[in-house]
Formats: structure tokens, C-alpha cells, sequence
């Protein structure tokens, strides 16, 4: 029987003691400089070790390969912003046109603030974009997707929201990228969040509006007798 292999991205055990979480805390963060500074290309075990001011064999104690140290940084990265967006666009005390500004404001204000380690994260994707991590991510953004959509559009179909969700998440990534690729100030920033914020709040309105009711054609007037 074939011997499983443990996938490139998997950690190499989990920490338990102080020590050893402090130990790991300080691997990522070293990693986090080192992908900020010098990108994804020169992206080494030696060198975040050397950034760390650990040895290798400390590093590998956690971390078997580079991949799991980028995949790591990854799903934490994942995590927060998934737990950002969730929490403002749950919030039913606000109506969804400002929740939905609010959740742009706040994912484009951490594209930029974060945008050297998500551009090098983005360049290593290829390592983990089908793990199954990955896939549970794309899904719980799905669910959120879903409910504020149906909250927002509650008179739309079923395909009708499926769209509008995805459409919606898309946009927000793509110009969120757009944005943080551009040395821009905070009004600039939020100038963008604000206007792709009405663009997608007038979609959510149309697509939410009552049908109008159903009536009957009117049958065609005969022609007066002569």
C-alpha cells in the first residue's frame, strides 16, 4: 500500500507551548518582511530564517517547505478579511446599500494598507490555489455572498442572486487590486470605494424592485359598425 504524503503546504506540527506559538509568531512576521522587501521570487526558507533570527532547523521544527510559510500567511490573510467582511455585511441594524459601502470602504483600505504582501501572496498562489483550504474559503465567502444578497435583492431569483453575489465579489477583488496598485491618498481611496459602492447598490436595486403586477392584455376595439 502506497505511502500518503503529506501536502507541500501542510505545517510540520502545530505549536502548543508559549514558546513555541512566540517562535512561529516571529517566523511569520520575518516572512511578512521578507515577501514585502524582496517579493515572492527571492522568497526562502534561509532567508526568513535569517530575517527571524532563528536557524533553519528551528524553522523546520513548523514549516517543512516555503510553501507552508506562504500558504500559512495565505489562510490567515483569508481569515481576517473573510471575518472583516462578514461582520459588516451581517449587520442587519444598518440598511444593506450601507453595509455594502461600509464592506468596500474597509476591503479596499486593507488592499492598500497590505498591498506589497498581498501582491507577493498572489505570485505564490499557484502553490496552494487548489488546496482544500482554499476551496472552504471560496465557500464560506459563497455563504456571504448569499445572505446580504438576499437581503438586499429579496424579490430576485434564486439565479438572479447567484449573479448579483458573485458579480458583486469579483468587482470588489478587481478594483480593490486596481486600487492598491496605485500610490493613492485616502480620499482617493475611498472616491473609488464610494463610486464602485453606487454602482453596485443601483444594480441591487433594480434587481430587488417589486415586479410589477401581472394584467391581462387588453383585447383590441372593433371597428364602429357602419
Amino acid at each position: 500500500m502506497p505511502t500518503l504524503r503529506r501536502p507541500l503546504t501542510s505545517p510540520r506540527k502545530h505549536p502548543v507551548q508559549r514558546r513555541s506559538t512566540e517562535l512561529v509568531a516571529t517566523i511569520l512576521a520575518a516572512a511578512i518582511r521578507v515577501l514585502e522587501r524582496e517579493g515572492a521570487a527571492r522568497f526562502t526558507t534561509i532567508r526568513v530564517a535569517e530575517v527571524a533570527g532563528v536557524s533553519v532547523g528551528s524553522l523546520y521544527q513548523y514549516f517543512p517547505n516555503k510553501q507552508a510559510i506562504l500558504f500559512r500567511l495565505q489562510t490567515d490573510e483569508w481569515n481576517a478579511t473573510a471575518a472583516m467582511l462578514q461582520a459588516i455585511l451581517a449587520d442587519t441594524s444598518r440598511p444593506p446599500h450601507d453595509r455594502l459601502n461600509a464592506a468596500i470602504r474597509a476591503f479596499f483600505d486593507s488592499e492598500c494598507e497590505e498591498a506589497a504582501l498581498r501582491l507577493a501572496l498572489a505570485d505564490a498562489a499557484p502553490a496552494y490555489r487548489d488546496a482544500p483550504e482554499a476551496q472552504a474559503h471560496r465557500e464560506r465567502g459563497a455563504e456571504t455572498e448569499r445572505a446580504f444578497v438576499a437581503a438586499a435583492a429579496p424579490h430576485a431569483t434564486a439565479a438572479q442572486r447567484a449573479f448579483a453575489g458573485e458579480l458583486i465579489f469579483a468587482t470588489m477583488s478587481a478594483l480593490g487590486k486596481h486600487v492598491s496598485e496605485g500610490r493613492r491618498s485616502r480620499a482617493e481611496v475611498e472616491r473609488w470605494a464610494d463610486a464602485v459602492s453606487a454602482m453596485l447598490v443601483a444594480y441591487l436595486a433594480q434587481l430587488g424592485a417589486r415586479p410589477p403586477p401581472h394584467r391581462r392584455p387588453r383585447a383590441p376595439s372593433r371597428p364602429p359598425r357602419k
